[in-house]
């Protein structure tokens, strides 16, 4: 390998090695939350709360989790491909299929003029790609095989399943904050010892739910860097993706009929944020690091 050269090999065990430990590091907030309200309360109805914010949490998700892909292409007004009129595409994720011995997705296309796609679906027996209009016209055979590779990747690492349980988990901390923060106005006096937890839980639940989501935006961010390399890794052609990279990066303009809330799902951010709070990695930043493939 030349010098100064990465290999996607590595670049997606060290993204995935970063993941853990941001996840590891929400459950030490929820960890640490609960030590600190259930010292400036009653343990057991501490415990009392938390049952019934993780059952919330777990339905809310679950239901989610099962119904993704319906819920994703409805927002975004997606018909199903046809083979005969979008053979191109049909081809192009066959073949990858076949490369990776992945089950065939099925495939849509959403009417939006921004070069964009995302896939969806519990597991990759259930799964869905999805591009858009702007992509198919836009992108040449190498490009589009980059951006249906990057999608195929995150259904072969579980990456719905992954960031399902990291929502769950920025979830409850939402949840748990929220119900000790209502709960002070119930509550009267206490020890000093007390009112010193009561003081430190009020700071821990105004900022754990920032920090947290901050920590989710990088995780997500972190997965597009492991899909950009295993996509790679599908098509042993970096240059594909890189040049759809920039093509979107030329767009350079948000697409406002995507629902903010599915902006983790999609190939690039259709917003255009640079701000910590955003799902995706600069588009600059993703091309250096594919270059160097």
């Amino acid at each position: 390998m030349k010098k100064g050269r990465i290999s996607f090999h590595d670049q997606i065990l060290r993204n995935k090695l970063k993941s853990f430990f941001l996840m590891l590091g929400i459950f030490v907030v929820i960890v640490l939350l609960g030590y600190v309200i259930s010292n400036a309360f009653a343990p057991e109805y501490f415990f009392t709360i938390m049952i019934f914010a993780i059952i919330f949490s777990l339905a809310y998700i679950l239901i989610s989790y099962h119904n993704s892909d319906k819920i994703a292409l409805a927002s975004v007004g997606a018909k199903k491909a046809s083979r005969s009129e979008h053979k191109q595409y049909y081809d192009v994720v066959e073949g990858l299929t076949i490369a990776s011995g992945m089950p065939m997705p099925k495939l849509y296309i959403m009417p939006l003029q921004q070069i964009n796609a995302f896939a969806s679906g519990r597991n990759p027996e259930n799964s869905v790609i999805c591009v858009s209009e702007g992509a198919l016209k836009k992108l040449d055979k190498n490009e589009l095989e980059g951006v249906v590779a990057h999608e195929l990747s995150h259904i072969g690492n579980y990456d719905i399943r992954y960031m399902t349980l990291v929502t769950v988990m920025v979830g409850m901390v939402a949840i748990i904050s929220q119900v000790f923060l209502r709960s002070l106005w119930f509550r009267r006096g206490g020890g000093r010892g007390k009112e010193i937890f009561i003081l430190l839980g009020i700071i821990l639940a105004i900022l754990a739910p920032i920090f947290v989501y901050l920590v989710q935006m990088t995780i997500s961010r972190k997965r597009e860097f492991v899909a950009d390399a295993s996509a790679v890794k599908f098509t042993r052609y970096p240059p594909g993706l890189i040049k759809a990279l920039e093509k979107i990066k030329e767009e350079n303009y948000p697409e406002k009929r995507v629902n903010k809330a599915l902006a983790p799902l999609f190939f690039a951010n259709p917003f255009s944020f640079r701000k910590l709070s955003s799902t995706h990695p600069p588009i600059e930043k993703r091309i250096k690091v594919l270059k160097r493939m």
